[in-house]
């Protein structure tokens, strides 16, 4: 992130800095980028509400599970849904984990601070005690290992943080849907407003877990930890998913001496605004799990759009991804407006001054992201 500061007309991308200001946002305002994101935002709010489901059953039921078979089925099995899980006719829960999995390896923001400290250790250690209390065993490879239990709990805590997380962000996207469909979204400006007056809303509320071992329940985030959506969960991801996300296998060398993986995770760009859709699509490419998720969610109004390109639904999901992308693009421009110092249209120049300082950074971040591509 750059720290000098540059003239306003100096920076390269100028003319998103000014947009940014005007409320007007990241993606150019059409009426075919309105569909398509209110559309993808309709789909992906179906998934991720699958994916809160089983994020938050996960952490409740499964924690401490050393082989959880079953934790993709949400207490419900049958074995007719086993034989749909084998076929994956199913949801790809794993893309989620992955998600979460990323968060854990950048860390950031509150949450990960709490988890590293000695209050969190207290209440693990009950919890682990309470569950192992009659296994010998599994209590002296945690006196020989004292870490090892702990760092599961760490995982669950996350597993439960990105699933409350992604309940208020699905609900915010099929509201969005749910507007657009009765005429009262009609703008990009409107779309962005709109999620940012979801974030804003829920930005207080709180972020807690509690797990239940033997009819006694037992905190792992407690209120008092102080812990809440916007900075402990929304910012993080955004900063671990949006912005570094983790490098594709088969797509880049992780060969030290190539040099295409930076050796500070906090250069890391391969996030959703700097991935190439072309790969996703491509089997051991992580996000192509969410493309085939979203597809079969989609409206037909949008589905409809992507019949009528040149290749047709030979290549699906690399459109839904290329809209995908601009979908993001528009809730990192509510999450950078609804953090912005002050108002975009402040008259002071101090104000002016922080603004434009806070907005070049961002948009230095953006510089190598696919944020003109989206824009063509």
């Amino acid at each position: 992130m750059v720290t000098t500061t540059k003239q306003a007309d100096e920076h390269p991308l100028n003319e998103f800095i000014e947009r940014l200001k005007t409320g007007k946002g990241l993606l150019v305002d059409t009426p075919q980028n309105v569909l398509e994101v209110v559309g993808i935002l309709k789909s992906y709010g179906v998934v991720l509400d699958a994916y809160s489901n089983n994020l938050i059953y996960i952490a409740e039921n499964q924690f401490l599970e050393f082989f959880p078979f079953f934790k993709y089925f949400n207490g419900e099995i049958n074995f007719a849904k086993l034989l749909r899980h084998w076929w994956h006719d199913r949801i790809n829960y794993e893309y989620a984990e992955y998600c979460m999995k990323a968060m854990v390896w950048h860390g950031g923001g509150g949450l990960d601070a709490y988890l590293d400290s000695e209050d969190f250790q207290i209440l693990a250690n009950a919890v682990i005690k309470a569950k192992f209390k009659n296994n010998p065993l599994i209590l002296g490879i945690n006196q020989l290992f004292p870490d090892f239990l702990i760092e599961q709990l760490r995982v669950s805590s996350y597993y439960s943080g990105l699933g409350q997380f992604w309940r208020v962000m699905a609900d915010i996207f099929l509201s969005l849907s749910d507007l657009y469909d009765s005429g009262k979204i009609k703008s990009i400006p409107q779309i962005i407003e709109h999620i940012k007056a979801g974030l804003v809303a829920d930005a207080g509320r709180p972020i807690v877990y509690k797990v239940k071992i033997r009819e006694q329940v037992y905190d792992l985030l407690p209120p008092k930890a102080g812990l809440t959506f916007l900075p402990d969960t929304a910012i993080p991801y955004v900063e671990a998913i949006f912005f570094r996300g983790t490098p594709f296998p088969g797509t880049v060398s992780y060969n030290a001496q190539a040099y295409q993986i930076p050796p500070d995770q906090g250069r890391f760009q391969y996030g959703a605004l700097y991935a190439d859709p072309l790969p996703i699509g491509g089997s051991g490419i992580p996000p192509t799990l969410l493309m085939q998720d979203m597809r079969h969610y989609i409206p037909e109004y949008l589905h409809a759009v992507y019949r009528r390109t040149r290749r047709g639904e030979d290549d699906l999901l690399v459109q839904i991804c290329a809209t995908f992308q601009k979908s993001m693009f528009c809730v990192t421009s509510a999450a950078i407006i609804g953090l912005m110092p002050y108002p975009g249209d402040t008259e002071d120049p101090s104000e002016q001054q922080a603004n434009q300082v806070y907005l070049e950074k961002w948009l230095d971040r953006l510089t190598t992201s696919r944020l003109l591509d989206a824009n063509k």
